[in-house]
């Protein structure tokens, strides 16, 4: 006799899709427990602000690549298992941005998926999108580590299909940390904002005296992965002591004069493109062509309430 299958059916949570979505990677203000290497670049008692080599040679193109996401919905999956399983569905933007002469938006992918730990899922359709299936772990919070995953692959793919052309004469700044793309040739991560307080007393009373357009020594950090670090102060900062400072990232597999030279690279190319307070409200650091970009961004990823009641008539008709 052959076995009923159970059909898959899906119910929407009412619950606004916007709580409890995850906002950082870390707690504010607690102590880090990375693995430092503050002597790099240079011996640890030497440690002061650094100018950047003022015969830095600057590539021909500057990159900068980010990405958006948005959970349209959340909802359970009904199958084969004896409970239904959470799952997500999220919409997802990536993009890039080539400054040289001018700046201009390249390329931007869009992404829907609905990702759930329900092998009997399938794909989502509705009247206006698609929502590919995505298996992921059980759990909220592995829901949202699948959705950001699957974020940075996008973007990773963006830039690697860019760079396709054979261009080696760039640089890829990367907004957010550098997880998962150290792979990428010419590249470092951005980082805005600082949720852990990753150095020693000393060393941090070097970064909160930096002028604008000075950096940190470099300096190896490991965590749940390795990577090389420092930090930069950009102009337009408040007078408090990290204000306008940034951290930049990059692959723990470059020879140490290659980092050193992407050091002085990101400290010569980016302070001038800091964003200012009456047009950004995260000035200085969220850098004008980022913001520009995520503009951009939010708006392909299409209106939430229009996607969110087309979602809900197709389960709806699919349900009778």
């Amino acid at each position: 006799m052959t076995a009923l299958l159970t059909p898959t059916t899906y119910t929407i949570d009412p619950w606004d899709p916007s709580y409890g979505v995850a906002a950082g990677d870390e707690l504010d203000g607690r102590d880090s427990t990375a693995r430092l290497d503050l002597a790099v670049e240079l011996p640890v008692a030497q440690w002061r602000p650094m100018r950047p080599d003022p015969g830095v040679r600057l590539p021909a193109s500057v990159l900068f690549l980010d990405g958006v996401r948005r959970i349209d919905a959340r909802l359970w999956v009904h199958g084969a298992q004896p409970q239904p399983v959470p799952g997500l569905v999220a919409s997802l933007a990536a993009g890039l941005v080539c400054c040289d002469t001018s700046a201009r938006v390249i390329d931007v992918r869009v992404d829907r998926s609905l990702y759930a730990a329900a092998q009997e899922a399938s794909d989502l359709r509705t009247g206006h999108a698609t929502y590919t299936f995505r298996p992921a772990r059980p759990g909220q919070d592995e829901l949202s580590l699948a959705v950001q995953q699957r974020l940075a692959e996008l973007e990773a793919e963006l830039a690697a299909t860019w760079r396709e052309g054979g261009t080696t004469d760039d640089l890829l700044v990367v907004d957010g940390p550098l997880r998962g793309r150290t792979h990428l040739a010419r590249t470092v991560g951005y980082v805005k904002t600082h949720h852990a307080a990753y150095l020693p007393p000393e060393q941090a009373g070097v970064v909160a005296s930096l002028a604008a357009g000075e950096r940190s020594p470099v300096f190896g950090m490991g965590t749940s992965w390795q990577r090389h670090s420092w930090y930069l102060r950009l102009p337009g900062g408040s007078g408090a002591p990290w204000s306008a400072v940034v951290r930049l990232e990059c692959s723990p597999d470059l020879p140490i004069e290659d980092v050193v030279a992407l050091a002085d690279l990101t400290s010569t190319v980016l302070p001038p493109l800091a964003s200012t307070p009456h047009k950004d409200p995260r000035a200085p650091q969220n850098l004008v062509p980022i913001g520009g970009l995520e503009r951009q961004l939010r708006h392909r990823l299409g209106d939430a309430a229009f996607l969110y009641r087309s979602l809900r008539a197709a389960l709806m008709g699919a349900a009778r």
